[in-house]
């Protein structure tokens, strides 16, 4: 495999665990292809025309100093100039892999959001409801990384000869998926069974050994679950905190996710919603873990780094 083989793999794997569906994902594609087909000559000249195939702008390839087959991966959670220089010391790397965005992905996190919108409504909350929550919330996190140096790492890869390019949705997409099944599968009652459970979970079983194994931050052990949300676990970043009291009305008792805001919190209790902080880094090896598994495959080697908690389930 060489870099765009993984790039579209990683795009392919996304899509189909993506709670839209594949028929969801591919009307978002049909309809940016008719915003762009509607634009002027000027208009589509600067239009990102990678947003015609690939749903996920927050993942890309970023840098190709060698356009060859793939034999050894250096994978992380977050990539710096640090982790680059790393490759370059190590030797024999041929890729590196950020699971958080850089350089143009990082500047179009927002654009991700919109996913979102759609899984509080595939968990009850009407869609216009959804849309209105997030609208404000997608202008906030957009103007948020306009400020960011998002060419950094970009920039060090492309001095170090690095091949470079970053999964996030795709992978949060496969984490999501397979939390969702995990938790229907076992019909869990109260708040504490669904702690105990993810703890069954290697990446968390890990976790819990440095302190940020999954947690209670809303709610007790002894709180019935109710619908179980995994509303938390993609779609870029936190959403609209408004959302709880939405989602309460939509019949979800508990919600899962990587991390919460204060102010995401006082809502979520002001809404009775259980909410269960299954960890940011270990859901994101998850997720990672799931993709690499299929890069293994191929016969191409792992090495994780920078937060990266290598289980695989082949």
């Amino acid at each position: 495999m060489k870099v765009v083989d993984i790039y579209k793999l990683a795009i392919k794997m996304g899509i189909e665990s993506d709670f839209r569906g594949k028929d969801g994902v591919q009307k978002l594609l049909n309809d940016k292809k008719k915003k762009f087909e509607s634009l002027s000559e000027k208009d589509k000249e600067e239009f990102d025309k990678d947003a015609l195939e690939n749903p996920y702008l927050d993942s890309g390839i970023y840098n190709i100093s060698e356009d060859k087959e793939i034999k050894k991966v250096l994978v992380g959670i977050d990539i710096s100039p640090a982790e680059i220089l790393m490759a370059k010391e190590l030797g024999g790397i041929d890729l590196v892999i950020a699971h958080h965005p850089v350089g143009k992905g990082l500047a179009q996190l927002a654009d991700v959001m919109e996913l979102q919108a759609d899984v509080c409504n595939y968990y009850g909350v009407p869609i216009n409801v959804a849309e209105g929550l997030m609208r404000e919330r997608i202008s906030e996190v957009a103007r948020g990384v306009n400020a960011s140096n998002h060419q950094r790492t970009v920039d060090a890869a492309k001095l170090m000869g690095i091949n470079l390019m970053n999964s996030h949705t795709p992978c949060d997409n496969l984490a999501a998926k397979f939390l969702k099944n995990f938790v229907d599968e076992r019909k869990l009652e109260r708040v504490g069974e669904l702690i105990n459970a993810l703890k069954e979970i290697p990446e968390y079983k890990e976790a819990m050994k440095i302190g940020v194994g999954p947690k209670i931050f809303v709610g007790s052990p002894e709180n019935h679950c109710g619908k179980i949300a995994l509303s938390e676990i993609t779609g870029g970043t936190e959403g609209s905190a408004k959302l709880y009291e939405k989602m309460a009305q939509a019949g979800v008792g508990t919600v899962v996710g990587m991390h919460i805001s204060e102010e995401h919190k006082k809502e979520a209790e002001s809404a009775h919603v259980n909410i269960v902080i299954a960890g940011h880094i270990s859901s994101d090896s998850l997720g990672v873990n799931l993709f690499v598994d299929e890069l293994e495959k191929q016969g191409i080697e792992i090495i994780p780094c920078s937060g990266f908690t290598r289980f695989s389930r082949i």
